[in-house]
């Protein structure tokens, strides 16, 4: 039986430090690489959400878990988003990936721009992207570093209650498929399965570090919701303006955007073949 190139495969591989990065590999698997980013939290399942349109546009995705995530390494205490071009160059070696475009979500976006610290990422989009330093209630409670992690153990336990809608709620207030739902909730306990350190980590990261700009000549797109409460937009129209890169808008909310552009995001990403 063909397998379905909707559906995500889990590997891994050796960093040169010794670590473990986990990562999905789905969508089309002769088709141009991107690596993508979940947001914080997130984990390599957040590919199911991109995989079917990745496919049907023949983007091959790579989607890590971020270090402490899912089935990645925790990393050295003193680890950040300056470190994550290594993570991804390990990332592409093991894939043997000679171009790639990279696109982050969320708090991925930091990472999605990290990234093309490696000359291999030759585009970046971003979407929903947050934005440091950020000034939200995550980012807010970071400084105190038990209750974020108690925050995030709580939303798990509720979560595990009430159902794949209580996850989703925290991101959109549209209805969404069956399957949109499941896909967010999974991706959501797979990102706590080990605690929320790597959460505590990202969120304190978010609020007290301002992002270094991504080297030059790296074309940088970015879609955000005019709606979106998780992450605000004119944080995102100034970071993008400051990289010479263009700002797509639409009356939306933060997951809203992901869902309604996420094909657009991935086939501009492969335009850099």
């Amino acid at each position: 039986m063909t397998p379905d190139p909707a559906e995500l495969s889990t590997d891994a591989c050796t960093l040169p430090d010794g670590r473990t990065l986990s990562y999905a590999t789905g969508g089309d698997p002769d088709g141009f690489a991107a690596v993508v980013h979940h947001g914080t939290p997130g984990s390599r399942l957040f590919g199911a959400l991109l995989s079917e349109p990745a496919a049907d546009v023949g983007v091959r995705l790579l989607v890590p878990d971020r270090p402490g995530y899912g089935r990645s390494s925790s990393p050295p205490d003193d680890w950040s988003w300056r470190d994550w071009p290594d993570d991804v160059g390990g990332l592409l070696d093991a894939e043997s990936v000679d171009r790639a475009g990279a696109l982050g979500f969320s708090g991925g976006g930091p990472f999605a721009l990290a990234a093309a610290g490696d000359d291999r990422v030759a585009r970046v989009g971003l979407v929903s992207t947050v934005v440091p330093p950020a000034e939200n209630p995550l980012a807010t409670l970071a400084s105190v570093p038990f209750a974020l992690r108690a925050l995030f153990r709580f939303s798990k336990a509720f979560a595990s209650l009430s159902g794949p809608g209580a996850v989703v709620s925290q991101y959109t207030d549209r209805s969404v498929s069956d399957a949109v739902a499941e896909a967010v909730a999974a991706d959501f306990h797979e990102a706590l399965a080990r605690g929320a350190r790597a959460v505590e980590r990202e969120n304190r990261a978010f609020a007290s570090a301002s992002f270094d700009p991504k080297p030059s000549g790296v074309p940088v797109r970015a879609w955000h919701g005019t709606s979106d409460e998780n992450t605000p937009v004119s944080p995102a129209r100034s970071l993008v303006r400051e990289l010479d890169g263009t700002v797509e808008t639409a009356e939306t909310d933060h997951l809203g955007t992901l869902l309604d552009r996420r094909r657009a995001a991935l086939e501009w990403v492969s335009e850099a073949e």
